[in-house]
């Protein structure tokens, strides 16, 4: 695929990250653009979830939807998704030509990997009449951030990225909410000081997930959670994704929730198998509660800039031995470091080799983690 050899040049993090670029580069071609009416979806975790629910569900009502999440598990199609499917190679590459067409050779080179796809996914969305549109990092900042939106969904909000987003729960509430443009409805909040950040936002009509619910709701909400065996925590990005159709005055049905799953959140690769892309201390928390009082096979691994001691010290619970996966990634952080964790937590580690039947294995620490292990695990069943 032509897009996949360009954006393979371009990394995927940066220390330093020009929060002028995307607006500057969006400013100059914004009329060349169609741009549908749009969700945004911003916080910490649950992004992916919420935005699939709600993309899905609009799908089924009869409205032309797409959804842009990322970052993907095993190909880049996975993060534009449109009508019910994930968009074609054919589609992609059509898409980036007609972006090189409209970009400057140095506003092609400069854009980000992240600016770049975002700019591709809103040309494939054009004929859609909402888009479900996930932000990357943060908010007011996020490349995500430059369009115009009808509604801003808000997931919980948590310590992450703290070096692009602030180190305090207020000042990562405060970037993120930064991006709210006209109405806002929050999930539930672990951080009280999140409603309080919120409240300060004037102009904007700011809503609880609970505000826009009835005691129908609930009941339809517990149904379709019976009917795609939802973990507590997803059961509340549900919640999020039926305030927003509340919010727009759409009736819908159970039914309408039937293909509304996201590969890689709590998802059952084998009876004994689950994989979650969670990747940070709030994850950690919601899985160990959804699978409390049973014992796992942790495969795992973490990025340096990751708080994998809390998150292990969160699991250690459910966690019967831990066997660490090789990601072969710069940001990964050193065996070394990830061994005296283990050790200080009393957990039993060994390298990841296999996977026996007799054993539950829980995957988690990261897309790459989620990644690699899909890999690797093709290969162990083909021998």
């Amino acid at each position: 695929m032509e897009l996949e050899k360009f954006l393979d040049d371009k990394p995927l993090y940066y220390d330093v990250i020009d929060y002028t670029r995307m607006p500057r580069v969006y400013a100059r071609i914004e009329h060349e653009l169609k741009i549908p009416k749009i969700i945004h979806l911003i916080g910490t975790n649950g992004k992916g979830t919420t935005g699939r629910f709600l993309a899905c569900a609009l799908f089924s009502l009869g409205y032309k939807v797409g959804h842009y999440t990322s970052p993907h598990i095993v190909a880049f199609n996975e993060r534009i998704w449109i009508n019910g499917k994930d968009v074609s190679s054919e589609l992609l590459d059509a898409a980036h030509v007609r972006l090189q067409a409209l970009l400057t050779e140095v506003e092609s080179a400069s854009l980000s990997y992240f600016e770049y796809t975002t700019l591709i996914a809103m040309l494939l969305f054009e004929d859609m009449e909402y888009v479900v549109l996930e932000a990357g990092l943060g908010g007011e900042f996020d490349a995500t951030a430059v369009f115009q939106k009808v509604l801003t969904l808000v997931t919980p909000i948590d310590k992450d990225h703290e070096a692009f987003l602030g180190d305090t729960i207020e000042a990562i509430a405060t970037t993120k909410l930064g991006a709210v443009q006209n109405a806002a409805i929050l999930a539930k909040q672990k951080h009280e000081i999140v409603y309080s950040v919120a409240a300060t936002l004037k102009g904007k009509d700011i809503y609880k997930t609970q505000d826009l619910l009835s005691m129908a709701d609930y009941k339809k909400i517990q149904d379709i959670s019976y009917l795609l065996s939802l973990a507590p925590y997803l059961e509340e990005n549900l919640k999020l994704s039926i305030a927003a159709l509340k919010y727009f005055d759409m009736e819908y049905e159970v039914s309408d929730f039937r293909e509304a799953k996201l590969f890689g959140r709590m998802s059952q690769i084998e009876k004994n198998i689950l994989l979650d892309v969670g990747h940070n201390a709030l994850a950690a928390a919601s899985i160990a509660e959804a699978l409390q009082g049973k014992k796992y096979t942790l495969i795992y691994n973490s990025y340096r800039d990751k708080d994998y001691k809390t998150i292990l010290a969160t699991l250690k619970p459910i966690i019967e031995s831990v066997e660490l996966i090789k990601v072969d990634e710069a940001r990964i952080e050193k065996r070394a470091f990830m061994q005296a964790a283990f050790d200080d937590l009393k957990l039993e580690y060994r390298d990841f080799t296999q996977i026996k039947e007799e054993k539950n294995y829980l995957v988690f620490g990261s897309f790459s983690v989620a990644q690699k292990f899909l890999e690797t695990y093709k290969k162990i069943r083909k021998d």
